[in-house]
């Protein structure tokens, strides 16, 4: 298993070794100690989601009110898509910065997204399958949007006409986000990180 930290801090690709024979393959996926060494702390898994997307389809740019945040490890186990990771901690020496990953079911990547980014993905195949753990369970007044299509952040979706859901759709710009105090403060979140590490 290859760790590797993104242009995002508290963003990290995790590339597995994968064992075939004509019979199948195995891998680890997950290693709590392998990735606990590569973040600085343990991941706490609290919840598991499955999302099924279309292609086209663009779910995000999610993100939760840290503390306690929801940090991510997410994995395609069909299909592809293009993953996206963005800055939303004010203060951030990377605010409005995004990167992307294509997960998919052949380099069968995860990622792994701390508390405080934004998190958003386009399916690039019908049947789009994520499989993904939280560090904290689903709270409907802690969890939060940004316009994935905002021009402001100007992410480069690979889709002619993204399909958003509702609620997406509705979701503030960047710049509403930040002014009625939305989203993270990058200080609180590191000072959060900090908690973690210490136990």
């Amino acid at each position: 298993m290859k760790i590797r930290e993104l242009s995002i801090q508290g963003a990290f690709e995790v590339t597995p070794q994968q064992h075939g024979d004509p019979r199948g393959l195995f891998m680890e996926w997950y290693r709590h100690d392998r990735l606990a060494e590569a973040v600085g702390h343990p991941l706490r898994l609290a919840q598991g989601n499955l999302s099924v997307s279309a292609k086209d389809v663009v779910r995000g740019i999610h993100f939760a009110d840290v503390p306690p945040g929801q940090a991510k490890y997410v994995s395609c186990v069909r299909g592809a898509v293009l993953d996206v990771i963005v800055d939303l901690r004010v203060g951030s020496p990377t605010f409005k910065q995004w990167e992307f990953v294509r997960l998919d079911d052949v380099e069968r990547r995860s990622v792994y997204i701390a508390e405080g980014l934004g998190h958003g993905f386009c399916a690039l195949t019908d049947d789009a399958t994520l499989s993904y753990v939280c560090s904290e369970t689903y709270n409907p007044t802690g969890e939060h949007a940004v316009h994935p299509l905002d021009p402001d952040l100007a992410i480069e979706w690979p889709a002619e006409a993204p399909q958003l859901s509702a609620r997406d759709a509705a979701a503030p710009t960047l710049a509403e986000a930040l002014a009625t105090g939305l989203l993270p403060d990058y200080e609180a979140c590191q000072a959060f990180y900090r908690t973690l590490k210490t136990g």
